[in-house]
């Protein structure tokens, strides 16, 4: 497998644990230290978290969500020595017997390579949420 295909099947795997609260396999692709930036959609300011920190919060997040999918495309990833930017877009669905929530995209991360591939920044690049979070 080629290093690009291996950073995108990383982002993948991120994507797809999500999807299955797999909470260890997210945390598996992630850096010890994350540059996390989901400010887009909520405000605030990015911060450094763990791998924990983020899978829990996502695991709490989506506690009330029945079903949640990621799709994610149109990757351009660069890759210098052990360190790699990748781009995408992507879209999820949040659907629970009551909602169907659409959010729409892009991501930016930043990888390190040690004993594999892993993210060590990741920002959410909201273009928009149907229906609008209240």
């Amino acid at each position: 497998m080629s290093e690009r295909d291996e950073i995108v099947e990383t982002i993948h795997r991120l994507f797809i644990a999500t999807d299955d609260r797999d909470w260890a396999g997210v945390r598996e692709v992630l850096s010890p230290k994350v540059h996390f930036d989901m400010t887009s959609l909520v405000g605030g300011s990015p911060e450094t978290r763990t791998p924990v920190e983020i899978a829990d919060g996502w695991k709490t997040g989506l506690a009330a969500i029945d079903h949640v999918h990621h799709q994610a495309g149109n990757f351009l990833v660069d890759i210098t020595g052990d360190e790699a930017t990748a781009f995408c877009y992507a879209v999820a669905y949040h659907h629970t017997a009551a909602m169907l929530r659409r959010f729409v995209g892009s991501y930016d991360f930043h990888l390190v390579r040690t004993d594999r591939w892993r993210i060590d920044v990741f920002k959410f690049n909201v273009k928009f949420v149907d229906p609008p979070l209240t």
